[in-house]
C-alpha cells in the first residue's frame, strides 16, 4: 500500500443517476489564501535521547485541525499524515471533507485517499503500521511529521499500541484545537448544508451501487452515505424527487455529525488525562468572528492570535527544547502567563462564550 498519494486512485465507477446538475458555489470551508507561503524556518531540531520529533494535532470534526497542521508544516518544514479513517479511502471527497490541493498549499499529505477499494476495512492496527512508516520516512528526510485527524482511536493505537513502539522512536508534541460544543454544533450543521450545495447528493448517488444494502464496512460507513439511502432508492425507482425525504436525510446527517463531534471531544478529553502535556487551544472566538458581518478579517486575526501563533511558539520550543510560555494579550504588565492549558478543557486561557455561533474553518 502506498504511503503517499498526491494523485489518489479513482473512485469506483457505478451507474450514475440522471440528477439535475447543481450550481457549485465557492466552498464555505476554506483556508486563507497563502500567496506565496513563507519559507520554512531553518531550525536545528534537537533530539531527545536519540528520538525523532513529531507533532500530533487533535480535535473534533470542524475545529480546524487540517488548517493548523498545514500552517505548522509550512512554518517548520513538515509533512502531514492523515489520521481520519474515512479520508484514508479514495473517493467521496465532499462527504469525507478531504482537503483540496489548493488548501494543501503544496504540503505533502500522507495516507490521504490511498485505500482504493471502498469495501476494504482499514483497521487501527493497519493505521499504526502505515502511519509509523510514513512518520519514519518523513523524519528520515529531515522533515517534521505532523499527524492530524479526528479518528482518535487510530491516533491512540499509533501512540500507545504495540508496546508504545512509536513513543520509543518519537518524542511527541500534542496540540488540541478545541471549540465549545454549542458553537461547533452550529458550524457543522451549516457545513452539511454547504456540502449539499457542493454536490454531496450527486457524489453519493454516483458512487453507491444501487443494489447495496450494507453500509457497515469501509468507506460506506462515512456520514452522508447511509443517511441518503431511502431518498436515492425512491429516486431510482422513478417516484420522483421527494424533498421531504431529502430534508429528513440532511437533518439526519447533521445530527450524526454533531453526535460524532461530541464523541470525538469526549475521547480527546480522555486522552488528555492519559497523555502528559496535551496542550489545548480554544478556537471558539475564531468561529464567533467569522460569523459576524464581514468577519473574515477578524476570524483570520483571531486564528493567528489564539491558535496559530501560540502553537507556533509551542512547536518551536518543542523542536528547540525551549521553555514553552509566551505573553498573552491583556495580561498585566510584566506578567508571563502559560500559553496552553493542559488536560482540563474548562481551564483554557482561551475560553470563549459557549453561546457564540460558528464559523468556517477546515
Amino acid at each position: 500500500m502506498p504511503l503517499l498519494s498526491m494523485a489518489p486512485p479513482l473512485a469506483p465507477s457505478f451507474p450514475r443517476l440522471p440528477l439535475a446538475p447543481l450550481p457549485l458555489p465557492p466552498a464555505m470551508i476554506s483556508l486563507p489564501d497563502r500567496a506565496p507561503p513563507p519559507p520554512p524556518q531553518q531550525l536545528v531540531v534537537r533530539q531527545s535521547g536519540g528520538k525523532q520529533k513529531a507533532v500530533v494535532v487533535l480535535g473534533a470534526t470542524g475545529t480546524g485541525k487540517s488548517r493548523l497542521a498545514i500552517d505548522l508544516a509550512l512554518r517548520f518544514g513538515g509533512e502531514v499524515i492523515n489520521a481520519d479513517k474515512m479520508q484514508l479511502y479514495a473517493g467521496l471527497d465532499v462527504a469525507t471533507n478531504k482537503v483540496t490541493p489548493r488548501e494543501c498549499s503544496g504540503v505533502p499529505h500522507h495516507l490521504l485517499g490511498v485505500v482504493g477499494c471502498p469495501d476494504d476495512d482499514f483497521s487501527a492496527h493497519d493505521f499504526r503500521r502505515e502511519a509509523g512508516r510514513a512518520a519514519a520516512s518523513v523524519a528520515a528526510r529531515g522533515r517534521v511529521p505532523v499527524l492530524a485527524g479526528g479518528s482518535n482511536s487510530y491516533v491512540e493505537e499509533l501512540v500507545d499500541g504495540e508496546g508504545a513502539a512509536f513513543r520509543e522512536r518519537f518524542e511527541l508534541c500534542f496540540l488540541w484545537v478545541d471549540v465549545q460544543l454549542p458553537v461547533l454544533k452550529g458550524f457543522v450543521s451549516r457545513r452539511v448544508d454547504d456540502m449539499v450545495r457542493r454536490g454531496l447528493v450527486r457524489e453519493v448517488a454516483a458512487a453507491v451501487d444501487p443494489e447495496r444494502v450494507d453500509y457497515s464496512r469501509g468507506l460506506w460507513r462515512a456520514i452522508g452515505v447511509p443517511e441518503l439511502d431511502a431518498y436515492l432508492r425512491q429516486l431510482r425507482a422513478g417516484a420522483g424527487e421527494d424533498e421531504g425525504l431529502l430534508e429528513a436525510a440532511v437533518e439526519e446527517i447533521k445530527g450524526n455529525t454533531c453526535a460524532l463531534a461530541a464523541r470525538q471531544r469526549g475521547k480527546i478529553q480522555r486522552l488528555a488525562r492519559m497523555w502528559r502535556g496535551v496542550r489545548r487551544v480554544d478556537a471558539t472566538e475564531v468561529f464567533v468572528q467569522q460569523q459576524r458581518s464581514g468577519g473574515r478579517r477578524g476570524a483570520d486575526e483571531a486564528w493567528q492570535r489564539l491558535v496559530a501563533g501560540p502553537c507556533f511558539d509551542a512547536v518551536r520550543a518543542f523542536l528547540m527544547e525551549e521553555q514553552e510560555c509566551s505573553f498573552i494579550p491583556g495580561a498585566s504588565a510584566g506578567a508571563k502567563v502559560p500559553v496552553f492549558a493542559s488536560g482540563n478543557a474548562s481551564s483554557s486561557v482561551f475560553a470563549a462564550s459557549p453561546a457564540a455561533v460558528a464559523t468556517a474553518v477546515v
